[in-house]
């Protein structure tokens, strides 16, 4: 069984690094990555690159935005395939589940791999300029950017796993959709629901909500590991004294965080095996 995951993982590897959508998603997040290291201290008042600190904040923004899309979108380009290769792939003495896993960890470490392109690149301009002081957040939004990563594979496996022909359109449609209410439409709408709410209401609908949104939990665990307390907006503070302090958050963050990824993955499992194909 695991010797038959990891030659799905390969293979699935394989094909993602020679993706269009793989190479275009990583040679744009080194070019947005640098860019952002290069103008984020300009635009604040200094001269040149900003030191790794700060554009762990700057690229923050970023990842919460571009991330999602390239997973959702190269996941489900992945996880879809013409009928005629999906009947010769499934029809293989290998478990469904086992070939979705493998090609799961595929996609993941070709995506993986492409950020770390992007931030390798921007890492090294910043050292050169500026040295390494704050390179401890930078490790730290990596880590963020990476787990992401893994819940929205996840999520696009279940968007797309076993969907063949016309219904990759579809699955596509679906994983715009999950990206536009997940990274743009939910915080706006918590907010603004919020904003009705008596204030204790109020409190606790965004502490939820920073649960409940695997976006708003990865970002809130970065800016607690990179910044403190210093960068928190309303609903991170909340949550914060909801939890008790950074402990707490970080293991009520953790758990949202792998519930998302485990959970999804068992749904995109179990649409799969019960797909006829």
């Amino acid at each position: 069984m695991t010797h038959a995951l990891l030659l799905c993982a390969r293979q699935e590897l394989t094909l993602a690094i020679r993706s269009r959508w793989t190479q275009i998603f990583a040679v744009v997040f080194a070019v947005l990555a640098t860019a952002v290291a290069w103008s984020g201290y300009i635009l604040s008042g200094g001269n040149g690159v900003q030191d790794f600190a700060r554009t762990s904040v700057s690229l923050l923004q970023l990842v919460t935005l571009l991330v999602p899309l390239a997973a959702l979108i190269v996941g489900v380009m992945s996880f879809t395939a013409e009928r005629g290769a999906a009947e010769l792939l499934y029809s293989q003495p290998v478990s469904r589940a086992t070939i979705l896993a493998g090609q799961m960890l595929g996609v993941f470490v070709a995506l993986t791999g492409a950020q770390l392109i992007g931030f390798g690149t921007a890492g090294i301009v910043i050292f050169s300029s500026g040295g390494s002081w704050g390179i401890g957040a930078y490790f730290i939004l990596v880590a963020a950017s990476a787990l992401l990563t893994a819940i929205f594979v996840a999520a696009a496996a279940t968007a797309g796993a076993g969907a063949v022909g016309r219904g990759r359109l579809r699955a596509i449609a679906i994983a715009l959709v999950v990206w536009f209410v997940s990274v743009v439409l939910y915080d706006v709408a918590a907010l603004g629901i919020a904003s009705l709410l008596p204030s204790g209401h109020a409190s606790r609908l965004l502490i939820l909500s920073v649960l409940m949104n695997p976006v708003d939990a990865i970002r809130t665990g970065a800016l607690l590991g990179t910044s403190g307390t210093t960068a928190f907006g309303s609903a991170s503070l909340a949550f914060l004294r909801f939890t008790k302090g950074t402990g707490g958050a970080a293991f009520a963050l953790s758990a949202s965080i792998g519930l998302w990824t485990i959970g999804a993955s068992l749904v995109a499992a179990r649409r799969l095996k019960n797909r006829d194909l």
